[in-house]
């Protein structure tokens, strides 16, 4: 399941659901309207295999990796964001739930970034790799 932030645009939410990306958004499918950040990862650890998606920049913390969740970071222009989603979920590295749960991700047009749980060292990924 992926879930959107709700300080994504709807614009992109819709760009998503076009290119057959079916998120979910707080407040919209999710949660409430106005959720803080520490009521939205007790919300994803109930949800099943959730990917969170924000520009919450608070959402890329080492100490938030958990096995039931996926937390991504997308350090990009606001009008980016269904772009470099896709990009990320059709990287090698990310297809799929079980590579994904337990990151921490940050996504920039400079590669991806990871902290993995139970891992010391991040990781980093280029583009094309």
């Amino acid at each position: 399941m992926i879930v959107l932030d709700e300080n994504v645009f709807e614009s992109q939410w819709a760009q998503l659901r076009q290119q057959r990306i079916r998120p979910c958004q707080i407040g919209r499918d999710v949660g409430r309207k106005g959720m803080k950040d520490d009521e939205i990862i007790p919300l994803l650890r109930n949800l099943r295999h959730p990917t969170f998606v924000s520009r919450d920049r608070n959402f890329f913390d080492r100490t938030l990796c958990n096995d039931r969740v996926c937390l991504v970071f997308l350090d990009v222009w606001p009008l980016e964001v269904a772009e470099y989603t896709r990009h990320f979920l059709r990287y090698a590295h990310f297809k799929t739930w079980s590579q994904r749960k337990g990151c921490v991700v940050r996504v920039a047009a400079s590669g991806i970034t990871v902290w993995r749980a139970r891992t010391p060292r991040i990781s980093r990924y280029r583009w094309g790799d």
